[in-house]
């Protein structure tokens, strides 16, 4: 699997070199929305639709021809191919607009430096938890910002956690990128036989879920990196 989101990782690249970044509307859980919006009535078959599997695991913005269809709570998706149409059977809730807010998935990790980080040790904070890995370049070039913003609102009770999916063999490697790139924030390897990636639902890296100190996620990004100016935005209003 984790070979899985490496191949995802470096399509998603290609398509930011390819200028898809430009096309994205860039908003928080803006992945879905289109197809969301394409949805059609039980039955009725769309000529063309937003895939909302390639939204999310290759950053696809435009509408594509309808080659398979699937019937799901109450609506018709369309998508470009028989292959998105059964990785959407696979886990139909990751691929469809969030439902926000909803409760955060539990987290059980070490960081890299041994702390025990789990929502007890989060506990009335407002919390970015990123899901990134070493190879994925969209990842190295939010880190910085994130940083950013931990360092600024820390004060204030928000915190960013970054959740490697590198193998924990990479151990080494991860700590090398950390140091740096003068990270500073808590970091985790997810390598575990319960990774917290499956609890959340991630198919492509970046992605990052906003907690509120409630333990609620209120907030996503998929398959792109969290813009500062967009999580600067949305956790302001949250700060105590």
């Amino acid at each position: 699997m984790r070979r899985l989101l490496l191949i995802l990782g470096m399509v998603v690249l290609a398509s930011l070199l390819l200028g898809a970044l430009g096309k994205l509307d860039g908003g928080a859980a803006r992945a879905g929305e289109a197809a969301n919006a394409d949805a059609k009535p039980a039955g009725e078959v769309p000529a063309e639709a937003h895939c909302a599997v390639c939204q999310i695991m290759h950053g696809e913005s435009e509408m594509e021809p309808v080659k398979a269809t699937r019937a799901y709570g109450g609506g018709t998706y369309g998508f470009c191919s028989a292959k998105c149409a059964e990785e959407f059977d696979a886990d139909p809730i990751a691929f469809l607009p969030p439902v926000f807010p909803r409760p955060a998935p539990s987290l059980a990790l070490a960081t890299l430096e041994g702390d025990s980080l789990d929502w007890g040790a989060l506990e009335d904070k407002v919390v970015l938890v990123d899901f990134w890995a070493t190879w994925c370049k969209p990842c190295h070039k939010a880190m910085p910002e994130l940083q950013a913003l931990h360092d600024k609102y820390g004060e204030r009770g928000f915190a960013v956690v970054g959740v490697s999916i590198d193998e924990s063999k990479d151990r080494e490697k991860v700590e090398k990128f950390i140091g740096e790139k003068k990270i500073r924030y808590p970091i985790a390897i997810d390598s575990g036989e319960n990774p917290a990636w499956t609890r959340y639902r991630v198919k492509a890296v970046p992605a990052a879920f906003l907690v509120d100190a409630k333990g609620q996620i209120v907030a996503q990004w998929l398959g792109l990196p969290a813009g500062s100016d967009e999580v600067e935005a949305a956790i302001l209003p949250l700060l105590r």
